[in-house]
Formats: C-alpha cells, sequence, structure tokens
C-alpha cells in the first residue's frame, strides 16, 4: 500500500498527453491534414481555465527537408501582428498622447487632404472627389476610416498593394506616406473595409514614443512579457527555427512557396505585418488580454481599455450578422444556435494562416500555427469549431 501513493501523486501531477486532452478530436484532425498532405506541419496551443489542455507540434517544418515540426518553431505571423500594435497604441492612449477622435492629420500631416476615388476600377489616376470628413484615430482602428489593404481586386485595391508592399520602401514612415499619397476607397465612417491602416498607428507609434516600433514593443511588450522569441527580425539562432512557407502547385502538390520572406533584414516595422512568433509566446500576450490587460505583476492595459478594444465599435456600418469588429480585433456578438461560437470572443488571423481566438466566457485561448499560402480560413474555422465541440460535450 505503501507504494499506491507515490504512484498515485505521480500520475496525478503527469501532464495530459494529446490523445488524453479534452481536445482529442483537434489532435487527431490536425494528424489527419498532415498525413494527406492537406498542410505540412503546425503547432496547436489551448489554454482552458489557465491550463494547457493542448500544446502539440505536427508533421514539418520544411517538407523538402522532411524537418519535423517543434512546438518552438519560429512562424511569421502576417496580420496577427495588428493587435500587438493596436495594444501597444492603446498604451500611449492611456497615457495621454491623443484622443480617439483626433483626425490623424493633427499628428501626420500628410493626410490632410484625403481624396476618395469614385471609380476603384479606374485606378488612383481615376475620378476622386475630397473626402466628407477628417479621418479618425478611431475610424483607423476600427477600418472604417476608408483606406484599403489592396485585396479587393480592383485596379485602385491592386495598386495599393503594388505601392505598399511591393515597391521599395525605406522604413514605416515612407510606407505611411505612400498610403496618404493613394486615394480612399470610401468616404469616411461609412462602411468596414479592411486595409493597412494599422500601418497608421505603427507611426503614430513612433512620433508619441519618439523611439521605433520594434524599439517600443520590446520595451514595452515582448520583454515584459517574456516574449524572447517575437520580433521583425531573427537572430542567427533563431533562424534555425523559423518554418518555410508551403503551397500547392498547378497539380494539387504541396511544396515549398520560395516568395517566403526572409527571417531578418527588415527596416520597416509595421503595423499591418512583418512580426514573427512562437505559439508559446503568443499565448504570453493572449493570457495579458484575458488576464484583464495583466500578467507577470504588470498591468499593460487597464481593463477599461480592453473592454473598449473588443467591444463592436462599428455602430450602424453594416457587418457579417452576430458579427463585429473593435480596436484591433474581429468579435463574436452573440451566441449561434449551433454551439461552435461564444459571444465576447475576439481573434484575428494571418495571412499565412496562423490563427487565434480569445474567448473571456469560457475563459479560453486558442492558437494555431501554420505557414501555408495563398490565406484560407479552413483551419481558422476547424480550430473554433473543434474546440467548442469539445466544451459542448463537457457541459
Amino acid at each position: 500500500m505503501r507504494y499506491c501513493l507515490p504512484l498515485l501523486l505521480l500520475m496525478l501531477c503527469a501532464p495530459i498527453s494529446a490523445q488524453q486532452s479534452m481536445f482529442a478530436e483537434l489532435d487527431q484532425y490536425l494528424k489527419q491534414e498532415v498525413d494527406k498532405r492537406q498542410m505540412a506541419g503546425s503547432v496547436a496551443l489551448i489554454i482552458k481555465d489557465g491550463k494547457e489542455e493542448l500544446h502539440e507540434s505536427y508533421g514539418y517544418s520544411n517538407l523538402e527537408e522532411e524537418s519535423m515540426m517543434k512546438k518552438d518553431h519560429i512562424f511569421h505571423i502576417m496580420s496577427m501582428t495588428k493587435p500587438i500594435v493596436t495594444v501597444a497604441f492603446m498604451m500611449l492612449y492611456e497615457e495621454g498622447h491623443f484622443e480617439l477622435d483626433d483626425p490623424v492629420a493633427k499628428y501626420l500631416p500628410e493626410f490632410s487632404d484625403l481624396r476618395v476615388s469614385l471609380d476603384p476600377n479606374k485606378g488612383a489616376d481615376g475620378p476622386t472627389e475630397a473626402a466628407a470628413s477628417p479621418v479618425t484615430i478611431a475610424q483607423v482602428m476600427s477600418h472604417t476610416a476608408g483606406f484599403s489593404h489592396g485585396l479587393g481586386g480592383t485596379t485602385l485595391d491592386n495598386e495599393i498593394a503594388r505601392n505598399l508592399y511591393y515597391s521599395p520602401q525605406k522604413d514605416i514612415a515612407d510606407r505611411v506616406k505612400t498610403l496618404a499619397s493613394l486615394p480612399l476607397v470610401y468616404q469616411p465612417g461609412t462602411r468596414w473595409y479592411y486595409s493597412a491602416s494599422p500601418d497608421i498607428l505603427a507611426r503614430l507609434i513612433e512620433v508619441f514614443s519618439e523611439q521605433t516600433v520594434e524599439e517600443f514593443l520590446q520595451e514595452r511588450i515582448f520583454t515584459p512579457l517574456s516574449m524572447n522569441d517575437t520580433g521583425y527580425n531573427l537572430s542567427e539562432e533563431q533562424a534555425k527555427r523559423f518554418v518555410a512557407l508551403h503551397r500547392f502547385d498547378d497539380k494539387g502538390k504541396l511544396m515549398r512557396d520560395v516568395t517566403q520572406m526572409p527571417p531578418s533584414g527588415h527596416t520597416v516595422f509595421g503595423g499591418t505585418h512583418g512580426l514573427l512568433s512562437t505559439a508559446s509566446d503568443y499565448a504570453k500576450f493572449c493570457r495579458m488580454l484575458l488576464n484583464k490587460g495583466s500578467l507577470n505583476g504588470q498591468q499593460f492595459l487597464k481593463p477599461e481599455t480592453l473592454d473598449l478594444m473588443t467591444s463592436n465599435q462599428l455602430g450602424d456600418i453594416p457587418y457579417q450578422k452576430g458579427m463585429g469588429f473593435g480596436y484591433g480585433f474581429g468579435l463574436r456578438t452573440t451566441d449561434p444556435e449551433d454551439g461552435t461560437d461564444s459571444a465576447g470572443r475576439y481573434y484575428w488571423s494571418g495571412a499565412y494562416c496562423t490563427f487565434f481566438f480569445v474567448d473571456p466566457q469560457n475563459d479560453l485561448i486558442a492558437i494555431l500555427m501554420t505557414q501555408s499560402n495563398p490565406y484560407s480560413g479552413k483551419y481558422g474555422d476547424q480550430l473554433r469549431k473543434h474546440v467548442y465541440r469539445a466544451l459542448g460535450s463537457r457541459k
């Protein structure tokens, strides 16, 4: 009998395996996707009630070299940069550097005389009209300012993408000046349109803090949260853990995407994209959000500021049914009938198929990192559905 107690204690203290986890079906699904060559590899991390219920790596970090994926591998998180930069920007709001209804032109004069395209299919040189009102900081954060991200498929969208992301830019100031020189696609405050506006936030961080965005994020977020593998550039040692980008060729075969951006040498510290990170590092950021802006004994944002950011800021502007958008985050505003979501959940994703969400109601964080081009919301949907089905089965 004296041998039973130590054995029992050992069993109780042992980490939960993926097969034993309440998210075992998600674990199995991700394994199958690798086996079917639908993805090269991924890292999944689910935290429920403060406890890691699933943290596993799947498949390959580089299919061509048959390098196995590991939990500490580093991903280009693309638009999952946006929430981090928006949080950093709102730190400066709390310090009194600006008001939400301030015109952007108050701090960046290049936004003083914006024009709005009357026919985006005719490009930047097509007919325009004057903006009916100044673009505000709140509109920039909620993607209602009228800017584009260059993803809409019109001639103007294509020109915006080419000028912002495929033409040489020295730094974020250069990129933002380029953005200001191009027509808006809608009048400010009239429509939600996914845009490059977080780059404006990055530039304003530099103006208010008198630091580069890279310096500000490192000092105010990454170092205090011990996000040691997150930044715009990787060291030589970190680059050994950099995950390769993959795509399907014309025959449907999964292969390395040679258009992948390098892990270092970047000088444009953007708000739209640019950061590299691990699932574990991003989970630290999410833990801070879930803990009402606090972690490791430090308050990064006031709870009321975070509540503002994760509340729907669109008012009467049309958006997807049951969904909304705050400052830097997409939101679920109602509970769906099928139980595969939760009101109050906030989230975002990245162009190379990285996904995360935070659900305060269920004390839940979910992260899935992969590297696939072009973007598809498939794995974000599967992550959400598997997680909420697992939660429902435990009720």
